[in-house]
């Protein structure tokens, strides 16, 4: 029960320190970050697919790692779409 409790003060804590960076980035870093939310993503990805992989994985696992899939891969995509489009702005006409 104390790991649980632990567990959950720390998920509690990363998303107020979540909040607090994201919302002291200045508009011009937006991209870069989101090149390192998409390789944080990346690897989220393969190890959610480990997960899924492992020996016997309970039906939380399955679930999570699915879920975990799914979630981290349209970050990435998203992420490629925004900073193309980005990109594409500083193309000549």
């Amino acid at each position: 029960m104390e790991i649980i409790i632990l567990q959950l003060a720390l998920f509690v804590l990363a998303i107020f320190l979540g909040v607090e960076l994201i919302t002291k980035v200045p508009p011009t870093l937006h991209t870069p970050l989101m090149s390192g939310t998409n390789a944080i993503s990346g690897i989220t990805i393969v190890g959610a697919i480990l997960a899924l992989g492992a020996e016997a994985p309970s039906m939380l696992v399955t679930v999570l790692g699915f879920i975990a899939v799914v979630m981290a891969t349209l970050n990435v995509v998203g992420g490629y779409l925004v900073t193309n489009r980005m990109l594409a702005m500083f193309k000549g006409k």
